[in-house]
C-alpha cells in the first residue's frame, strides 16, 4: 500500500514536506533552551515558549483559511520565509539579551507565522489521491504515511535541539530551523504540486467561503485538544519523574521511545480491515488511550516508566489518524486545509496548557498528579467518541472518478 502512496506523490514532495515540517517540532523546544541560556530565566523561557504556542494555534487556523481560499503556493512561501526571519529575530534577540517583552513578542510572530506545512501536505495529498480516483482504504493510507511522517518529525526535531545544545549552543538547532523553513518551506510552496488543491472559480463565491460546519468537526478538533492535553500532561510527568528518580537526561529519551512506537503503529494503521469503520476506529482508539494510561499512575520506576510510556505510544497514532480521516471524510472539501490546520493548533494549544497546568501540579504533589491529567484527558476523549454522532460525509468522496464518468 505504501509503494502506491510513494508512487502518487512522487520522490520529493514527502522529502520537502518532512523538513519543512521539521523547524515546527524544533522551535518549542528550541526557544525555550535558547531563552533559558541566555537570560538565566526560566519564567521568560516560559513566557516565550508560551506565546509561540499561542501565536502558532491562533493563527494556525487563519493560514489554513488563506490557503482554502487562495491555494497553498502564495500562502506557504509567505509564511515561510516570514516565519524563518521571525525565527531568525528570536535568536539574535535572545543571544542580545533583549528583554522580556521583545523576546515574548517574537515568540509570538515565530508561532503566528509557522507555515502549517504538515496539515497543508495532508490536504494536499488528499487532494492527489482524489484526483486519481484513489478508493478510501488509500486516502486512509495516505493519512497514515502523513501520520508517521508527523511522528517522526515530532522525535527528531527535539533531538536535533538536545544534540545542538549539547555540543554547541541552542541558537545553532533554531538558525537550522530558519534555514529549513527558508529552503524547504519555499520548495514545498513551490513544487509543481501545491496547485493539487486549487478550487474552481465557480467554487470561490461568497457562499462557498461560508459553508457550515457539521457539529461532528467541532467534537473532532475538541479531540485533539485532549490529545495535546494527553502530551503535555505527559511530558510534565516525565520530566518530573526522572528529576525525582535522579536521571533528568533521560526524560527526553523516554518521550522520543513513546515517538517512535507512536510512529511505528501509525504506519500498520493501512493494514486495518475496511469492515472496521472510521467511527469504530475513534472509538477503539481512545479506549486504548484509557486503558494504556492509567498504569501512569503506578509507576515508580525508570524501568516501568519507559515500558509504560511505550506501550501508551501505541494508542496515540491511531488516534490522531482516525481523526484527520474523519475529518477529512465530514468536512466540506473547501474548507479542508483550514480543518486540518485546526486539528495541529488544537494539539498544540492542548499541550501547552496541559504542560502549564500539570507542571505546576507535578511540582507541589509530584509525577502522578501530572499523569493524573493525562488519564483524565484520555478518559474525556473516550466520553467524546462514544457521545458524537459523526454525521456521514457532506460532498462526493471521488470527485476525479465522477468527473471521468461524465
Amino acid at each position: 500500500m505504501y509503494r502506491d502512496t510513494l508512487s502518487l506523490l512522487g520522490p520529493a514532495l514527502p522529502v520537502v514536506s518532512f523538513l519543512g515540517r521539521l523547524p515546527t517540532a524544533m522551535c518549542q523546544l528550541g526557544s525555550l533552551l535558547l531563552v533559558a541560556e541566555t537570560s538565566g530565566s526560566l519564567a521568560t523561557a516560559g513566557l516565550t515558549g508560551g506565546a509561540l504556542a499561542a501565536g502558532q494555534t491562533v493563527a494556525g487556523p487563519v493560514i489554513g483559511r488563506l490557503a482554502d481560499r487562495h491555494g497553498q503556493r502564495g500562502v506557504v512561501l509567505a509564511a515561510s520565509l516570514a516565519n524563518a526571519v521571525a525565527v531568525t529575530a528570536l535568536v539574535l534577540a535572545a543571544l542580545g539579551h533583549a528583554p522580556t517583552g521583545p523576546l515574548t513578542l517574537l515568540g509570538a510572530l515565530a508561532g503566528a507565522t509557522v507555515p502549517q506545512v504538515g496539515p497543508l501536505a495532508r490536504t494536499r495529498s488528499v487532494a492527489l489521491a482524489r484526483r486519481f480516483g484513489a478508493d478510501d482504504r488509500t486516502v486512509g493510507t495516505v493519512l497514515s504515511f502523513e501520520g508517521t511522517l508527523d511522528e517522526v518529525s515530532f522525535v527528531l526535531g527535539p533531538a536535533l535541539v538536545g544534540l545542538a545544545a549539547a555540543l554547541a549552543h541552542p541558537a545553532a538547532a533554531l538558525l537550522l530551523a530558519a534555514l529549513l523553513l527558508a529552503v524547504c518551506g519555499t520548495a514545498f510552496a513551490l513544487h509543481p504540486t501545491a496547485t493539487a488543491t486549487a478550487r474552481p472559480a465557480s467554487t470561490r463565491s461568497g457562499a462557498a467561503e461560508r459553508t457550515r460546519l457539521p457539529g461532528s468537526a467541532h467534537a473532532l478538533r475538541g479531540a485533539m485538544v485532549l490529545q495535546g492535553a494527553m502530551f503535555g500532561a505527559s511530558q510534565a510527568g516525565i520530566t518530573a519523574l526522572t528529576e525525582r528518580l535522579d536521571a533528568p537526561a533521560q526524560a527526553g529519551l523516554v518521550y522520543a521511545a513513546m515517538g517512535v512506537m507512536s510512529a511505528a503503529v501509525g504506519l500498520s494503521m493501512a493494514a486495518v480491515p475496511d469492515r472496521i469503520g472510521l467511527t469504530a476506529r475513534w472509538r477503539a482508539a481512545t479506549a486504548g488511550l484509557v486503558v494504556l494510561s492509567v498504569p501512569l499512575l503506578f509507576v515508580g520506576s525508570l524501568g516501568a516508566l519507559y515500558a509504560v510510556v511505550v506501550v501508551l505510544g501505541a494508542a496515540y497514532a491511531p488516534h490522531l489518524i482516525t481523526v484527520f480521516g474523519l475529518t477529512e471524510r465530514t468536512v466540506p472539501a473547501a474548507r479542508l486545509a483550514e480543518s486540518m490546520a485546526f486539528l495541529t493548533s488544537g494539539t498544540v494549544g492542548g499541550q501547552a496548557l496541559a504542560l502549564a497546568v500539570s507542571g505546576r501540579l507535578a511540582e507541589g504533589r509530584g509525577a502522578p498528579a501530572a499523569f493524573a491529567v493525562a488519564v483524565g484527558a484520555a478518559v474525556a476523549c473516550a466520553l467524546l467518541s462514544w457521545a458524537v454522532r459523526v454525521t456521514p460525509p457532506v460532498r462526493e468522496l471521488r470527485p476525479a472518478v465522477a468527473e471521468r464518468s461524465g
